[in-house]
Order: structure tokens, then sequence, then C-alpha cells
């Protein structure tokens, strides 16, 4: 008998051995960053994920009626990403905001290592800060205008990695060349943009009070044909935009420095943009046009133990009434301009009735992060122009109340 039990046991054990080497198959997880099918070895994801933003647009004291006070669906984008063949991540990101759909992201990305990253297709280009900056963690409702000046998608080829631990972050790439504050699903001409971003963390490895402070420098440069952008405020009205039939024609560059800074509750974003293209009038004039805008943000967040960071607050104590939790509120204020050259005003490739010479604008702002999948926003932005109304005059004085509601996972 107890060589027959000593065989059972032996028998389920070695059962047991098998078993535990058999094949567990895909597992589904569902958290605040999205939902998740994944193979047993994480080889092969799938990601869902994605944010919806509602807006109301309000302007007090417009009594000449510039703008229309409305809700609008800013941004509706569902994204699908993931991983196929342990090496290679993708992103699919339709966005169906504002009555239309367009395509926002759409890329495949080599992941060699850490040091080194491959992404070919439509993709935010290396270049402005706050363009970098997902939409769901922005300051403000609109971005500011330095990222008015700078591309927001493009097609190409970027290569990007973190060396040293981090410390350094670098980036290039060659695309289609997207105008300023622009997209682009293709190219009528051969001009290609260069782009490239070295931004410093040199405290990241640290512990101190700048582990989070970061620097650097940004931007493009290519040969570009075709109709400039129109630059808008803060409120989204146009404000500045060259003469009709006036084109870009020949080199376009962009330069910006930039800097974070990141330390508890409080954070700071500054950039500096400055665009500058050829360009050609209706009738055949040639010469250049040039705009330079700076921004700087300043964040803090009341509530003790939330931290601020470049990717949003994520509150330590979500909204939970019954648990006496009310999730964190952030203090925002904001000072951005916006110049254009004089030259190109002289020269006649601005209508000096209806563009501005420059802008200053200044905002507060309250954001509520009740959970970190819900975001309720409420800003006040008032602009000051010089120029830009008929006979030389200047532009009444724009204030603009936005509010947003906001779901992410």
């Amino acid at each position: 008998m107890r060589t027959v039990a000593i065989a059972l046991a032996v028998a389920a054990a070695s059962a047991a051995a098998v078993r535990g080497q058999e094949k567990k198959g895909p597992t589904v997880s569902a958290s605040e960053e999205g939902f998740v099918l994944s193979s047993e070895n994480g080889d092969f994801r799938l990601q869902l994920r994605g944010y919806a933003q509602v807006d109301g647009r309000f302007y007090p004291g417009d009594d000449a009626g510039a703008a229309i006070e409305s809700f609008l669906l800013r941004r509706a984008r569902p994204i699908f990403s993931g991983t196929v063949g342990k090496y290679f991540d993708f992103s699919l990101a339709p966005d169906f905001g504002g009555g239309s759909t367009v395509l926002q992201d759409a890329y495949v990305e080599l992941r060699a290592s850490p040091k080194l990253r491959v992404r070919v297709g439509k993709q935010k280009p290396p270049v402005g800060l706050e363009r970098l900056q997902s939409a769901t963690a922005l300051t403000f409702v609109e971005r500011s205008f330095p990222s008015a000046l700078l591309p927001s998608r493009d097609i190409g080829v970027q290569v990007t990695g973190d060396l040293l631990a981090g410390v350094v972050h670098y980036a290039g790439g060659v695309f289609d060349g997207a105008p300023d504050g622009g997209s682009v699903d293709g190219d009528l001409q051969d001009g290609k943009d260069l782009a490239g971003r070295l931004f410093l963390s040199p405290w990241k490895r640290g512990s101190g009070p700048l582990k989070d402070l970061g620097f650097g420098v940004a931007g493009t440069t290519g040969d570009q044909t075709g109709v400039p952008s129109v630059y808008r405020s803060g409120g989204q009205l146009p404000i500045v935009s060259l003469v009709a039939g006036t084109v870009y024609d020949g080199s376009r560059t962009r330069f910006t420095p930039q800097l974070s800074f990141y330390s508890g509750a409080f954070g700071l974003l500054g950039e500096y943009a400055r665009s500058r293209a050829e360009v050609r009038s209706a009738e055949g004039a040639r010469g250049r046009f040039e705009v330079r805008a700076w921004q700087a943000t300043a964040t803090f967040v009341l509530t003790g133990d939330d931290q601020a960071s470049f990717t949003g607050v994520r509150p330590a104590k979500p909204f939970d009434p019954a648990k006496g939790q009310w999730g964190a509120l952030e203090l925002a204020a904001r000072v951005n301009g916006l110049e254009v050259d004089e030259d190109a005003i002289a020269a006649g490739f601005v209508d000096p009735s209806r563009s501005v010479r420059d802008a200053f604008a200044w905002a507060v702002g309250v954001n509520w992060h009740l959970t970190r999948n819900v975001k309720q926003v409420l800003d006040y932005e008032r602009t000051r122009f010089t120029g830009g109304a008929a006979g030389g005059a200047d532009r009444d004085d724009e204030n603009a109340l936005f509010i947003r509601t906001q779901v992410s996972f």
C-alpha cells in the first residue's frame, strides 16, 4: 500500500508540473489606462484608449459680434494602439470632433531599445514642447501662441531615443512639411522639412528639487511652397493672415527653445518660437514673412499630496463623496504674446487692416481633476491687440471664457 501511495503522489506531482507548464493564454484587463488584450508573453498586445472634450466658448463684451458663442465637441478620439511581434508598436487615432473625421495619428514604431526608436507614419514632429503634450494634459483649453507657429501633425520618418537613463532625449526626422499650427495628410510638392529636437534633464537621476527640470531646443528647416497659415487668437479668431495670393515659395525655418519644471505642487512651462519663410505675392514680389511668439504657464495643485507633471495631475484621492474625497484642484496662470515682423507688413505681404502687428494675452484658470479620467476646466483669457482694424487702428480687446468637460481613459 505504501508503494502504491508513493506512486500516486509522484503521478499527482507530475500532473501538476505539466499543468503548470501549459500556456495560460491571452489576458484581458481594464483600468484607468484603458482596455488591454495581451498575449501571455506580451509580444502581441492591443490597447483601446480614447478621450472626448466638450467645450463652451463665450466672449464677454463682444459688442461687435466678432465671435459666435457656442458649445462644441472639440475632440472625440478613440485610440487603438499596441504591439505586434515584441519590437513593433503601432497607433491609430481618428478624431470625430468638430463634426468632421480626421486621422490624427497613424504610425508604426520599431522599439529597438530605449536609446533608439524609429517611427514611420503620421505623427507629431519633434518640435513644440506644448505641441508634444497630450491634449488631455493641457493646462488651458486652447494652446498658446507659440504652438500656432509650430507643426501639429506631419507624415514622415522620425528617429528618437533617451540616453544616460533619460538625461538626454534626442529626436530627428524627415517630414512632408506641415504649415504653422497645422497638419497634412499628403504632399503636393517635392520640398521636405528636416526636424530635430534635443532636450536635457541634467538632474533626472537625482532626488532633489531640480529632478524634473528640463530644457532644450528644437526646430525645422526646408523648402516649401503653398498657402500660409492663418494665425488665431486664444479665442480662436483669425488675427494674422497674408494678403490673398501670397504663398510660401522657398526656405522656411522654425526655431524654438523650451523649458519645463515640476516640483511638488508647482509646475512651469516656457517656450519661444520663431517661424520665418520666403514668400511671393500674387504680383511676383518676393520677400520674407516672420512671426515670433512666446509663452509662460505656471500651475499649482492645491491638494497637498498631488503632484504636478507634464502628463497631467493624478489625484491621490479620486472623487468619492461617500469617503469625503473630491479629487485635485489646480490653479493656472499664463502670459503669452505674438509679433509679426514689421518688414512683412511694410512690404505688403500682410494686410494691416485685417492683421494685427502684435498681441499680448494673460489667462487664469481652474482645473478640477475629479479622477484620473475626468477633468473639468474653467479658463478666462484677455488679449490686447496692436493694429488689425480699419485705418490702422487697434482691434478691440478680446475676452474669452472657456469651459471644458473631459473624459479620458
